[in-house]
């Protein structure tokens, strides 16, 4: 199964050699694959070399791809690092990522957040000159058809029942602050609604034991029957049949809304609306006005950082009545303008 990073490198590559066909020389480290003789052969015929970090197996592959683009600076190549987090990593995993960005000649990042995070860091800050903004795609696309599934089928005949489904959608921890949302669940249930929150996704194992004091929240907030948590779902297909049951979604993020979540990229082309905290910065989605697009037409309601669960509530119950039907997502089309950001850096 193909990590996140992993899915968007292989959709860039793709996307890259759509606009300059015959351009691309992929080379994959694995376990089992990939060897620096083989990338310096590589080298030959590149300009440039193009890596995507963080790498889910970093302390099994990451020497690799350090070496080579160590052998792509020897060799006279330019190097181009996309650095899809900083902050939100480990700081053991930041650390091993430090070479790369010492390597780089240009730093690609998807949010000012992450770019403000690199300025920060007491080690690498002064390389943040070095950082451009590019606008985050779609890692999801809506598929051409939706599957069933039992899930999808209870939360059919909760919506019979008068109930309002509210979901979250991608993996669970403790960065994304899944439990804010059973607050903003008892809270519209205080308000008379009938709550059913779906999360779809599946908890991390091993972060901070919070699945466990996610349910013990639940069960003292009393929703504890109200909360279904579907756990990995396997196609595109049967998520997206999810999705087209949810009436709003709902994020409350300590950091805001950042033009790097790909998850509400995701869930916001099921077409019905999301509620989700105010950015930090004014200026977050500048560079990326199909994001911003969606906050304007009201698919997105940005909710005030010192909002509490009434609040919340409150907002998603004003964007189920008002927020307009459609997605209006071209998928295509936020991938052709991540492709020509990055090809101009290349």
């Amino acid at each position: 199964m193909q990590c996140g990073v992993g899915h968007f490198t292989q959709k860039l590559s793709d996307a890259l050699d759509a606009l300059d066909p015959g351009m691309r020389i992929d080379v994959s480290f694995t376990r089992a694959r990939g060897t620096l003789g083989e990338f310096w052969r590589a080298l030959r015929g590149a300009r440039t070399v193009t890596c995507n970090f963080p790498i889910v197996s970093w302390k099994r592959v990451v020497l690799r791809p350090l070496a080579a683009l160590a052998l792509a600076r020897l060799r006279g190549r330019r190097v181009v690092v996309i650095q899809h987090e900083w902050d939100s990593l480990h700081w053991a995993r930041r650390l091993t990522y430090i070479p790369a960005l010492l390597l780089a000649n240009r730093i690609v990042v998807f949010s000012l957040l992450v770019k403000r995070q690199l300025a920060a860091d007491p080690v690498v800050g002064w390389l943040a000159g070095r950082c451009v903004l590019a606008p985050l795609p779609p890692n999801i696309v809506t598929p051409p058809h939706i599957a069933d599934s039992p899930l999808r089928q209870r939360m059919i005949a909760a919506k019979r029942d008068g109930q309002l489904i509210v979901g979250h959608f991608g993996s669970i921890y403790p960065g994304k602050q899944p439990e804010a949302v059973l607050a903003i669940g008892a809270a519209l249930k205080t308000r008379g609604a009938k709550p059913l929150l779906v999360y779809i996704g599946s908890f991390i194992r091993g972060t901070d034991r919070i699945e466990e004091m996610f349910h013990a929240k639940a069960e003292a907030l009393g929703i504890a029957s109200d909360v279904v948590v579907s756990g990995f779902i396997e196609s595109d297909a049967e998520m997206f049949g999810l999705f087209e049951q949810v009436d709003a979604f709902c994020y409350q993020l300590d950091e805001g809304l950042t033009a790097r979540r790909a998850s509400i990229i995701a869930a916001a082309q099921s077409g019905r609306p999301i509620v989700v905290t105010a950015p930090e910065d004014v200026h977050e989605f500048d560079h990326h006005p199909r994001f911003r697009e969606m906050i304007d037409r009201g698919t997105i309601t940005l909710v005030a950082r010192d909002a509490d669960a009434d609040g919340y509530a409150r907002a998603i119950l004003e964007s189920v009545r008002t927020a307009p039907s459609d997605a209006a997502i071209d998928a295509q089309a936020w991938w052709d303008d991540t492709a020509r950001a990055i090809y101009a850096e290349v």
